[in-house]
């Protein structure tokens, strides 16, 4: 038996706007050190040393809008062989757990499975590898497990987990029962009275488990996810779940969806166990959370990009494109991003949905995704544009290859900076190097590649009666895209 990982990377953090947005969430940002939480997340259980051995792919899962980003990021820190799930729309994660455990048995007969949320942080990896090892004997036994996280205040952010007696001689705990996100009093009392857990969304069980207990209590979500996968299509790490079929399955959590409901039907054989972790965790949920876990100057100001702070306390100040300057500020959130602003406290941060909720209504594209914009090839910068005209930095990885595409609307120009592009233009192919330039007509067949070995950077300016980004016919694609 192996132990699977398994990431469950939904979700898109409106919290966290105005780094994190629908298609940039997130576990994809590097808030807390160099590695973003998603790599941060692959990379926890490396060197785990246990009773079982961790398998060498990943299984993560999902949503297909930000497939290439995850792959991408992932093969930087060395996972070349993942399997990404690809959810066409969220249904929470218990549908996303069901998928992973069908694509485990499908692989690997009926594996361990560690389910982290790809979003969280664990300061001490540690403490976190001695808790899996505590729950590995029940959950080898069929139990399943979920860690519960040492309280160290009373938090009415975090929903929390009753637990029971300990189980034999180890650190494992019955599971009496979630609870809801309490008031301030009633959290005060849970941690006074010690038998009350956080919440965190990490649970161990084997795979055989999970399958068995969602088709007993939620039949339809497990024959659902099972067509699903039934008729997935496998493109090289991408297994693409058939989207009629995932459409079909009911939105749950793994905890309303199995969890809580262990008790009630003891001839499953399923336990369901806690495992308390005290490893330095945190879901950074918001921006107060950010700053809670990073590292602090003498004033307590946790400082990130071009910043100079000058009479300020207790500030997260961050700086993604140009100098920010504080003076006299005392709990201040201030994040900077090249195309939106962010200045709140943090006793408002749990407030910022309702910041992007307004966006959202009056169609401002800063919801959506950044200025800068990944795509399997590299990435685009949209630096500056204006009626009929807008001028972006392209940037293609070596080897990359952007589909053989026309537009009806709008003509380019390419000037390259530096890299060599080789470009395909009508029936020609252009070998241009730094300095030179070439003229892409208006619904002209036109491709872009790199064939070296370093960045292809040029800038391209569109002039046209319609710049959209959805102005684009392919013809092929190497990457299996239909649009954008």
């Amino acid at each position: 038996m192996l132990l699977q990982p398994v990431i469950l990377s939904g979700g898109s953090g409106t919290r966290l706007w105005p780094l994190s947005r629908e298609k940039h969430p997130k576990q994809l940002l590097a808030l807390i050190g160099d590695e973003t939480m998603l790599q941060a997340t692959a990379t926890r259980i490396q060197d785990f040393d246990g009773a079982l051995s961790v398998a060498e792919t990943l299984i993560v899962v999902c949503n297909e809008e930000y497939r290439f980003i995850t792959a991408e990021q992932l093969r930087a820190i060395g996972f070349h062989q993942s399997t990404l799930i690809l959810e066409p729309i969220g249904r929470n994660t218990a549908p996303a757990l069901t998928l992973a455990a069908l694509e485990s048995i499908r692989h690997n007969d009926d594996a361990m499975l560690l389910i982290m949320p790809a979003d969280h942080v664990i300061a001490d990896v540690t403490a976190f590898h001695a808790a899996i090892r505590s729950g590995l004997p029940e959950a080898m036994k069929g139990a399943m497990i979920t860690f519960g996280i040492v309280p160290n205040r009373p938090e009415t952010g975090y929903g929390y987990i009753q637990v029971g007696e300990i189980v034999g001689d180890s650190a494992v705990r019955d599971l009496c029962a979630f609870v809801e996100k309490p008031a301030l009093s009633t959290a005060q009392r849970y941690l006074e009275d010690g038998n009350y857990l956080w919440n965190s969304g990490i649970f161990m069980l084997r795979a055989s488990s999970w399958l068995k207990a969602i088709e007993h209590f939620n039949p339809a979500m497990f024959n659902a996810c099972t067509q699903a996968m039934q008729e997935a299509k496998v493109d090289c790490d991408f297994v693409r779940i058939n989207p009629s079929a995932f459409l079909k399955c009911p939105s749950d959590s793994i905890d309303y969806a199995v969890m809580e409901k262990l008790s009630t039907s003891p001839e499953l054989g399923l336990n369901g166990r806690v495992v308390p972790l005290n490893a330095g965790w945190s879901d950074v949920g918001a921006w107060d959370a950010v700053w809670q876990v990073s590292d602090k100057d003498r004033d307590g100001n946790s400082v990130h990009g071009q910043v100079m702070m000058e009479d300020s306390r207790d500030c997260l100040v961050i700086s993604d494109s140009r100098l920010v300057t504080c003076l006299g500020m005392e709990n201040a959130i201030v994040i900077e991003t090249a195309d939106a602003v962010l200045v709140t406290n943090k006793e408002n941060t749990q407030n910022i949905k309702l910041i992007v909720n307004r966006l959202k209504e009056n169609k401002y594209p800063q919801t959506d995704n950044h200025r800068k914009v990944y795509r399997p090839w590299g990435h685009y910068d949209s630096i500056d544009s204006g009626e009929h005209f807008q001028v972006k930095r392209i940037v293609v990885t070596p080897g990359g290859r952007l589909s053989m595409q026309m537009h009806h609307h709008r003509a380019e120009h390419w000037i390259v900076v530096s890299g060599t592009a080789v470009v395909t233009r009508g029936d020609e192919i252009l070998t241009l190097t730094a300095n030179q330039s070439t003229y892409i007509p208006l619904g002209v067949k036109h491709r872009l590649e790199n064939h070296g070995t370093v960045d292809l950077e040029l800038i391209e300016v569109q002039s046209g009666s319609y710049l959209g980004e959805d102005d684009i016919v392919r013809f092929d694609d190497i990457y299996g895209r239909t649009s954008n």
